[in-house]
């Protein structure tokens, strides 16, 4: 993957914040076509956007979110929820596990026949709270743990197949879901202009703003990322 434009997009979770600013960032690098997947119908002036209703914990809606897509290049799993919890209640855990863990999986899954076809890539966008949880959210710090897992899982399996997985440290970013976290927030288009850019320069961690970004150098050369290449080479083998 050297470039967006002249490819095919599918974005989830496309109604707003870095969603929304992927699916405007994938029209400005000249997609071809942008998928925008969101719970709720939604229209938008550019005749490349296709709109896809698709809620990613329905594996019917999936299912036939993928049945309208004949060839896609690139799919961004962007959407998700944060809630503030305590661990007090096991159904909050349910909740963030069904949407950012088992969506994730369960929309890529439902677009591998595309992705391995076109040699696509997958972009999971997870949070910085995957390595460190905020004690305020550890339902979604806990589910996006999970969600990074799975994406270093799905990135030593999925090779064998030409698809690139690449997982997403988002860090603070000016969204709903950040409403009542007083931190310095970059822009949802700052994010998304670092994600494609991340992408297109084949990393498989992507760190896209400036908080996140302290982290990269540390992270890339750390015993854990090794760890992950010496693991994958199993795979390989």
């Amino acid at each position: 993957m050297t470039t967006i434009a002249g490819k095919t997009i599918l974005v989830t979770g496309a109604n707003r914040g870095i969603g929304r600013a992927l699916v405007e960032e994938a029209l400005n690098r000249g997609a071809t076509r942008v998928y925008a997947g969101t719970r709720q119908s939604l229209t938008h002036p550019d005749e490349r956007v296709t709109p896809l209703t698709v809620d990613v914990t329905d594996p019917a809606q999936i299912e036939r979110a993928a049945a309208q897509v004949g060839w896609l290049d690139v799919l961004v799993n962007n959407a998700g929820i944060a809630q503030f919890d305590d661990l007090s209640q096991r159904a909050a855990l349910e909740r963030h596990l069904a949407v950012n863990l088992f969506g994730t999986y369960g929309v890529t899954q439902a677009f591998l026949p595309q992705l391995t076809e076109s040699k696509g890539a997958v972009v999971n966008n997870v949070s910085l709270m995957a390595l460190a949880p905020l004690p305020f959210t550890p339902a979604y710090a806990i589910s996006k743990a999970a969600a990074f897992s799975l994406t270093q899982s799905l990135r030593a399996l999925l090779a064998r197949q030409d698809i690139t997985v690449h997982a997403v440290l988002t860090g603070p970013t000016d969204t709903d879901m950040t409403k009542g976290f007083e931190v310095a927030k970059a822009t949802p288009e700052a994010v998304a202009r670092a994600i494609f850019d991340g992408l297109e320069n084949d990393e498989d961690d992507i760190f896209p703003d400036p908080m996140s970004l302290t982290m990269a150098e540390s992270w890339r050369g750390g015993a854990v990322k090794a760890m992950e290449r010496e693991s994958a080479a199993l795979v390989a083998a």
